[in-house]
Order: C-alpha cells, then sequence, then structure tokens
C-alpha cells in the first residue's frame, strides 16, 4: 500500500469516526442507549470492513463484535471541569511522533469514582483528551491494559458539552480500546497516574486478551 493511500484511508476513518459520533450525540439527547447502540454496531462495522481498522489480518478474519458490555445508565455523567491552579504540561517521549506535549486543562470529579485529568493535546489540533485506567485493567475478561478512551476530541470521539460551558458529558459505557490494544504498530498515548482509579468499571468496551494480545507501553503515541 502507498503512503498517499493509506494517509487517504486513514483520513476516511477519521471521517466516518467522526460523524459516528455526530449521530450518538442526536440520539442521545432522547435515549442515549440508542446512541450506545449506534455507537457498537458502528465500531463493529468500522473494524470489520474498513481498509484502516487496527486488527490484524487473523483477527479481522475471526472477528464477530467487539467485546462491548450492555449499557447501564448509571455510568453516565455531566461533570463540571475544575480549571486547573497553574500551567502543567507533560511531554511523552515517543518513537513514532517525537516528543508529544499534553496541557493539563484541569479535573473533573465523579462520585464513588473520584477525579480524572481532562487534558489537551499541546500541538497541532489542540483536542481535549481523558483516558482511564480501571481497577479491571489487565485481569481477565476485564478491560485493556493501559487504559481506554473517554474522550480523544482532535479524533472525533466526543460526546459534547452538559449544560454549562464549563461541563462535559462522560459517559463509562463509551469507553473504548486504543488501536494498540489490536495492533502493536499503532503507538497509544496511555493513562498517567491521574487518570487512574482503583474503582472497577465493567462497561464499554472490554478486552479479550485470548484473542487480542496486548501491547501496552506508557510511551506510546496515536
Amino acid at each position: 500500500m502507498s503512503s498517499s493511500l493509506g494517509a487517504l484511508q486513514i483520513a476516511d476513518w477519521r471521517r466516518r469516526v467522526f460523524g459516528l459520533y455526530a449521530g450518538v450525540r442526536q440520539l442521545s439527547v432522547q435515549s442515549p442507549e440508542a446512541g450506545h447502540e449506534l455507537w457498537r454496531s458502528g465500531r463493529d462495522e468500522l473494524f470489520a470492513g474498513h481498509p484502516s481498522s487496527p486488527l490484524l489480518p487473523d483477527d479481522r478474519a475471526a472477528f464477530t463484535g467487539l467485546p462491548i458490555a450492555g449499557y447501564d445508565p448509571d455510568w453516565r455523567f455531566e461533570v463540571e471541569v475544575h480549571r486547573a491552579d497553574r500551567p502543567l504540561r507533560i511531554t511523552v517521549d515517543t518513537g513514532t511522533d517525537g516528543a508529544v506535549p499534553f496541557d493539563l486543562v484541569g479535573t473533573v470529579r465523579l462520585p464513588y469514582l473520584g477525579s480524572l485529568d481532562v487534558w489537551r493535546l499541546g500541538n497541532y489540533g489542540g483536542g481535549l483528551f481523558l483516558p482511564v485506567k480501571d481497577a479491571l485493567a489487565g485481569k481477565p475478561g476485564g478491560t485493556y491494559g493501559g487504559g481506554r478512551y473517554l474522550l480523544d476530541t482532535v479524533k472525533g470521539a466526543d460526546l459534547g458539552p452538559g449544560a454549562n460551558d464549563d461541563t462535559l458529558i462522560l459517559d463509562f459505557n463509551f469507553a473504548y480500546n486504543p488501536s494498540c490494544a489490536y495492533d502493536p504498530m499503532w503507538a497509544c498515548p496511555l493513562a498517567q497516574p491521574g487518570n487512574t482509579i482503583d474503582v472497577a468499571v465493567p462497561v464499554g468496551e472490554l478486552y479479550n486478551g485470548e484473542v487480542y494480545a496486548a501491547h501496552a507501553s506508557d510511551t506510546h503515541r496515536s
């Protein structure tokens, strides 16, 4: 595959993800569960048939659907972003994209779960980024060992704002695995200490380590 063709296919993948989340946000106004079903079926379709699917060829041939838990409304939150008191930047050194900066926007506080950091990509694009690693990470039948993503708005993964300017919709039913969970050629930024919680989160996209080999690294970047 030529690099130009690959770039066009990745652009189409991103375009489809943006369209998928636009549909999810529209449906979720009336029924978050209906939005979740659209998201699940849309991701299955992309993984099964798109040229830029992160599934390895052998895994794609055996693919019957992502291991996504049924919708549970108790895991949907509208939360205020408490702005950071002072600037904080972390830089993740990667083998693929060099040094990637992230700036701390603030934190969100979730009932019974604790707080999570909200980051902004510090270079081109500038999207919001919120990964999460929970108590099931790396356990059989649990979640991906490197954590999952709740928001990655520069790539379209965005459930939208809440009722106020400083609020976000965070729905753990939409937590999804980074591409490096399925293909070691991808490189993904993973959850930092401020994005790790000691509570089990049994909803969202789970992880079958027997089918897909884990490739977690704190120095990866997508």
